[in-house]
């Protein structure tokens, strides 16, 4: 039961209701990566393409789409890795989760985060007061 209502009222963890229907309707699965997410395709979109969509092992972040299926979700190929022997190029980064809102969040010098205090402003900057 737990899991039809993350269906019906989430789309951050997992597919949808509607998007299980239409998989089930109109999706061809095409293939899976190293992270477990599966790929579809079937019937058009509005620019007459085939349309290409993922279901997300877990929860749904786009950035954990490798780059060989990136390519193919935005119609940069028409082969998908699974049906090619794709390998990554050397300067392709391997996926690294999305830190913002966690400890290992890029926090830059003076950002209130890091903790201390800020360095007072000095030069030839005013700041604005009310009433100036």
């Amino acid at each position: 039961m737990k899991n039809l209502l993350l269906q019906i009222f989430t789309w951050w963890s997992g597919q949808t209701l509607g998007t299980r229907f239409h998989t089930w309707r109109h999706g061809e699965r095409v293939g899976q990566d190293d992270f477990g997410n599966v790929y579809y395709q079937g019937g058009k979109d509005s620019e007459g393409r085939t349309r290409r969509w993922v279901i997300y092992s877990g929860y749904a972040e786009a950035s954990a789409i490798p780059p060989g299926w990136h390519g193919w979700m935005h119609h940069r190929t028409d082969t998908p890795p699974s049906k090619e022997n794709y390998t990554a190029r050397e300067w392709q980064k391997a996926h690294r989760a999305n830190p913002t809102g966690t400890p290992f969040a890029y926090r830059p010098p003076g950002s209130i985060a890091v903790g201390g205090e800020r360095p007072r402003v000095t030069g030839d900057y005013d700041a604005w007061t009310p009433g100036n």
